[in-house]
């Protein structure tokens, strides 16, 4: 069929504009396979569809949780390495993430409630747990301890970072010590494990919280699902190592959408305040 001259004028115009719309305008959720208009994930940047949340930087977690933030240590910074190229992927991490490592820590205080907190950065080499990472973390337990605050951590990690080796290994024990003593100090450890979890934070300080709280749907594991069903010749079902099916099992206390973390904090907090002050 031909054709009208009008039409075809038409669809040519049509085209030309769709043709100059801007690419990035429509997100695929991670979770469900979903896409929708990038506006309607939000500023907190959750799927509209299924509410899994999508990954943040260190820097846009804090501007969600915190009503302000003191950074703690963040000169700290590894000085050099023999690993080939190591630095060179250090130093894009950092202009991806504007981190200068994959956790920040601080002082903080959410929703009027004060707390010595650390927040984990996946655009960060995933979040993995190296040398630093590892001393920022353990100079948070033991600077909270001394100043009598309870600690909150949002982590976000592949494991430990294989470039450092033994070192990074040796993180896990050295941040789960300096957490011992701020238990016996009497002062509370709320985690809340963001996606993803996995690794050696998994099997360290992520999983020692008096509280643990998740986001939905967030992937909370120690070896990765490939490597399992590698390992056991057998396809594991879709929801294996999704916080609620982790939940059920009894490591996680909560799921709490991104939306009402801020206010579970800070209740978390207040009764420990209230209980302090008994």
């Amino acid at each position: 069929m031909m054709l009208k001259p009008q039409q075809a004028t038409l669809d040519e115009a049509t085209l030309k504009r769709a043709q100059t719309i801007p690419e990035g305008l429509w997100r695929t959720c991670p979770n469900c396979g979903t896409s929708a208009y990038r506006g309607r994930f939000g500023s907190l940047q959750v799927c509209p569809h299924c509410g899994f949340g999508l990954r943040l930087t260190a820097s846009e977690r804090l501007a969600q949780l915190c009503d302000c933030f003191d950074p703690w240590d963040e000169q700290l910074e590894l000085a050099d390495s023999d690993f080939p190229g190591y630095m060179v992927k250090r130093a894009q991490a950092q202009a991806a993430s504007g981190s200068s490592e994959s956790v920040r820590c601080g002082q903080a205080v959410i929703a009027a409630q004060p707390c010595a907190l650390a927040v984990m950065d996946s655009y960060y080499m995933m979040g993995s747990l190296g040398q630093v990472a590892g001393e920022r973390l353990c100079r948070l337990f033991e600077r909270a301890t001394a100043q009598r605050l309870a600690v909150v951590i949002v982590t976000a990690s592949g494991g430990a970072r294989m470039q450092e080796g033994i070192q990074s290994l040796m993180q896990m024990a050295k941040i789960s010590a300096a957490r011992a003593l701020h238990v016996q100090a009497g002062l509370p450890y709320f985690v809340v494990l963001s996606d993803p979890t996995m690794g050696g934070v998994c099997a360290s300080f992520a999983m020692q919280g008096d509280v643990t709280l998740a986001e939905p749907h967030a992937r909370v594991g120690f070896t990765g699902r490939r490597v399992i069903e590698a390992t056991l010749h057998n396809k594991l079902p879709a929801s294996f190592q999704q916080a609620e099916q982790v939940m059920a099992t009894g490591f996680i206390d909560a799921i709490v959408p991104r939306a009402q973390l801020k206010a579970r904090l800070a209740l978390l907090l207040q009764l420990h305040q209230e209980v302090c002050h008994a």
